[in-house]
């Protein structure tokens, strides 16, 4: 769970903003929802001290306006309007989004002004319980899907070989026709395993080169990735998974190359913000 709050810049007629603050509390509800379909009683009270704690601190930075998403745990888990409802008790009001939603609100986090028109992008964004494929050409969204492959979802072997069938037969069709297209990979996953190739934000990263870095972490244990290379526990796992993921719809779909911008939901969130209270 992320709380993003931002301070907004206006110049120029131009709206941006600034990260003031983020924060990450790692509750895991996949490991409920995924494998129970029902986010425990200990999960589901984590859920509203975190919201209680999120609204305070928003208060206290005075936030004008706010926008809560909820994803694909909470999305599988049949308890996911209770815990709606328990949070909106503590003055947080969560939508549960569909996959489409949130591709559209991850890629609006970067390609407002990033886009080139006479490029091919293939957008990736792998979460803990799902994965989100967008094709841009022309300036304009292609095609886009929802895939239930995350990187909890396979650590608790809830994955199923249908589902990557899938996943790869429609990157092959979607990709298909298009030359030199240009990956961008977003989650928290992707931006550790930039920074740890040492590339810098928007720098591509080789498919070789993600390959090779995956075979390097995957020759380290899981506890010798925490305390030999110096993974957070709650990255060191999840990391070998997501690798897995981006490696094999780069290569599905003859993607040369990724960059890792660095942004995601939360950025998105506040994107869509911006443009509902600026839009005049």
């Amino acid at each position: 769970m992320r709380l993003l709050i931002a301070d907004i810049l206006e110049k120029s007629n131009t709206i941006t903003y600034s990260k003031n603050t983020l924060l990450r509390v790692p509750l895991r509800l996949g490991d409920d929802a995924f494998i129970e379909k029902h986010i425990s009683e200990g999960k589901f009270q984590d859920i509203v001290k975190t919201m209680q704690a999120f609204r305070s601190l928003m208060d206290v930075y005075k936030v004008n306006d706010y926008m809560a998403c909820a994803t694909s745990a909470m999305r599988d888990a049949d308890n996911g309007a209770e815990v709606v409802a328990a949070c909106k008790k503590s003055g947080i009001d969560i939508q549960i989004i569909d996959g489409g939603i949130e591709a559209e609100i991850i890629y609006n986090s970067y390609f407002n002004d990033k886009i080139d028109k006479n490029k091919v992008y293939l957008y990736i964004d792998v979460g803990g319980g799902s994965t989100e494929i967008s094709l841009f050409a022309n300036g304009n969204l292609a095609a886009s899907k929802s895939f239930n492959l995350g990187t909890i979802r396979i650590l608790d072997n809830q994955d199923k070989p249908e589902t990557w069938d899938e996943m790869k037969r429609w990157v092959k069709e979607k990709t298909k026709g298009y030359k030199n297209i240009y990956g961008i990979g977003t989650g928290g996953n992707i931006n550790r395993l930039s920074k740890l190739a040492n590339e810098k934000e928007d720098k591509p990263m080789t498919y070789a080169k993600l390959k090779a870095l995956y075979d390097y972490l995957n020759s380290y244990s899981l506890k010798d990735r925490i305390h030999e290379l110096g993974l957070r526990s709650d990255r060191a796992d999840v990391i070998i998974p997501a690798s897995e993921i981006f490696l094999t719809i780069m290569k599905v779909g003859h993607l040369k190359n990724i960059v890792a911008p660095r942004v995601g939901l939360v950025d998105g969130i506040i994107q869509t913000l911006i443009d509902r209270n600026f839009q005049k």
